[in-house]
């Protein structure tokens, strides 16, 4: 099983998706999954790989009750093509509860639980002056998170039991790929840049 380059999936991703806010969303939880293997003495490169073409075939194939080409259906079968190590494979699958994959390693959990986390963080980002992450605490997650009318498609309910997956406390959660995030502020547009433009 050969598992592909950071450059390799980058350009992968540029190929299969067009949309600016997926990108973003990948490269989040790319930042959020190699934080997590770092904190766990893990291969950073496949955690990493990992988050980013988690969503490969979402914004062709976004129907995810098609049993055949649904997300993650597609991408999971291109993977499967390219000989893509077994570990990527499972912990795609398992971040698609519809499709009945257990997760049973702490990769699985990490890209179940930092999927939806990143959406909330990077709206909570979106919605103060700044439009700065660097600004965002864990503090201002858990506000929002209270406000059920908040960014009301992110499933709590995923993060929550993503976390407990884990083994890590929901908050301790928050932070660590808040954190991550705030790493890339600039590749995420969430370097206060919005605010500037805003503002001329």
């Amino acid at each position: 099983m050969a598992l592909l380059m950071r450059e390799q999936a980058w350009d992968l991703v540029c190929e299969w998706i067009q949309s600016d806010s997926l990108r973003k969303h990948v490269l989040a939880v790319e930042a959020a999954m190699r934080a997590y293997a770092r904190r766990f003495g893990e291969d950073e490169t496949l955690w990493g790989v990992t988050g980013l073409i988690h969503d490969l075939d979402f914004e062709r194939y976004p129907d995810m009750d098609d049993p055949i080409n649904g997300h993650p259906r597609t991408a999971l079968r291109l993977f499967r093509e390219m000989g893509l190590p077994a570990e990527l494979i499972r912990a795609v699958e398992g971040h698609a509860p519809f499709l009945g994959v257990p997760r049973t390693s702490r990769m699985d959990a990490a890209l179940y639980a930092s999927d939806e986390l990143t959406g909330l963080i990077m709206a909570v980002a979106y919605v103060r002056p700044s439009k700065d992450i660097r600004d965002v605490e864990v503090s201002s997650v858990r506000k929002k998170w209270k406000d059920k009318l908040f960014a009301a498609a992110v499933s709590r309910a995923d993060i929550e039991q993503g976390a407990a997956e884990l083994g890590i406390d929901l908050w301790e959660h928050v932070g660590v790929v808040l954190e991550a995030m705030k790493g890339i502020a600039a590749e995420l547009g969430l370097d206060g840049r919005l605010a500037k433009m805003g503002q001329n």
